[in-house]
Formats: structure tokens, C-alpha cells, sequence
């Protein structure tokens, strides 16, 4: 079995919007619908777990009426503190209906653009590993600096990778993983993975996908409304 856990919690301050971005309307549809219709009609995600505060989950329910073709949906958990304590209780409702050997995949609500091939290549890559993050090589040249003012040092950028979502792992290890940070390290967390690594986790990577953008910005949205629009216009030509 292999269950989806939505994150959409986080309030989006960072893009100055009067309500959450995985809420605004694109073409006349949510954000968060666009990743909940492909998750739904993914043959190989059997369950969705979304986390979201109480007071959007009354309208998230309408919109599973619609988007959530295949009815996969198995219920709301609560926000955390941070991202990280989202997952955690995400990993421990979903834990009441799915085994510890099964598949969590983590993804962003405000990564519209997830792929089937991308859910896909994350799932099936799991064989053998204890998880799969897809993540992009750096372009770049990369630095550090210790003072946020002058460089301190060249780092070796065919060394370095941008990691996305969605992330896999095997949901007791993972489980285990995050609760061996709490109550105080798990909110120091900044990334899905940064735990499964900490715990020795097996973690494989695979190419991930320079579409699958997520929206943090003002730039980001209206990316994401021209690239949504020009599937809507290519969908009408054929």
C-alpha cells in the first residue's frame, strides 16, 4: 500500500496573499486540487491523508467531491509547530489504517504540477531502499558563507543537489525516525529527508523534474497560472 500525505498547512506568508497559496483559485480551481486530482488518479497511490487546519477543511472536503476522483481520501490531521511535526502527525493517523512496511509519499500542496511519471518512478524506486527523494543537479556554482556577507568558501557543486517532493519512505522506519527528534530537535528540522538521514536510513535519489515547481512567491503563482493555462489551451487542440 502506498499513502499519499498532502501538506497543506503552512499559512504562505512568504507570498503576501489574504489566504494560504494552496488555496488561491488557478483557472477557476484551487492549487491544492491540481495534486489532489493526480494523486487520485495515480493506479498506485491507494489512500490520502491531507493535513490541514480545521478551518480550511471544510471547503477542502467540497473540493474532493470533485477532484479526488477515485475517493482515496481517508481523512484530515492536524498542523504542527513546524513542517516536520505536520508530518509526524500526518505519519501517525495515516499509521491507524496502513502497515509499517507500506509507502508514505510526502508531497507539497503548493507543487501543483506533480506528474504520474514522477509519482511513479518515486514509488517504484522504492524496491530495496528505505526511501527515494527526486532531486535536481546544481547549475550553479555554489558557495558558502559563514557570515551571509563575504564567501568563505567554492563547494564542489557536482557534489551538491536540490531535493522535491514528493519523498518516499517506509512508514515505520520513518516514523521511528521522527520520533527519536522529538519534542525539541524535530523542530529543527527544514527538510522531509533531514531525518531519515540523521537515522541511517537508506535513502536513494532519483532525477527529479524541473516542471514540478513550488510556489513560495508571487513569481512562482504566475508561473504557475501561465503553464496551467497553456495545458488548458493545449488540452482544446487537440
Amino acid at each position: 500500500m502506498t499513502a499519499a500525505l498532502i501538506l497543506s498547512g503552512g499559512s504562505g506568508v512568504r507570498l503576501g496573499a489574504d489566504i494560504p497559496k494552496q488555496y488561491i483559485e488557478v483557472n477557476d480551481r484551487p492549487v491544492i486540487s491540481y495534486c489532489i486530482e493526480r494523486l487520485s488518479c495515480h493506479e498506485e497511490i491507494h489512500a490520502i491523508q491531507i493535513v490541514a487546519a480545521n478551518e480550511w477543511q471544510e471547503a477542502i472536503g467540497g473540493w474532493l467531491e470533485i477532484y479526488d476522483i477515485n475517493r482515496k481520501f481517508r481523512g484530515f490531521s492536524l498542523p504542527g509547530e513546524n513542517r516536520q511535526l505536520s508530518i509526524c502527525h500526518g505519519l501517525a493517523d495515516i499509521r491507524e489504517y496502513a502497515d509499517d512496511s507500506d509507502i508514505v509519499l510526502i508531497h507539497d500542496a503548493a507543487r501543483p504540477l506533480l506528474s504520474e511519471r514522477m509519482i511513479t518512478e518515486c514509488v517504484r524506486a522504492m524496491e530495496g531502499h528505505d526511501g527515494v527523494m527526486p532531486v535536481l543537479p546544481m547549475k550553479d556554482t555554489v558557495y558558502r558563507s559563514t557570515d551571509g556577507k563575504t564567501v568563505s568558501e567554492l563547494l564542489e557543486r557536482t557534489q551538491i543537489y536540490a531535493g522535491q517532493a514528493p519523498e518516499a519512505f517506509r512508514i515505520g522506519l520513518y516514523y521511528e525516525a521522527n520520533q527519536r527528534l522529538c519534542p525539541d530537535k524535530i523542530r529543527q528540522i527544514n527538510g522531509s529527508t533531514e531525518p531519515a538521514v540523521m537515522a541511517g536510513m537508506d535513502v536513494a535519489m532519483i532525477p527529479g523534474d524541473e516542471g514540478n515547481i513550488k510556489i513560495t512567491t508571487k513569481s512562482d503563482l504566475e508561473r504557475f497560472r501561465r503553464l496551467a493555462a497553456e495545458q488548458v489551451r493545449s488540452r482544446c487542440d487537440q
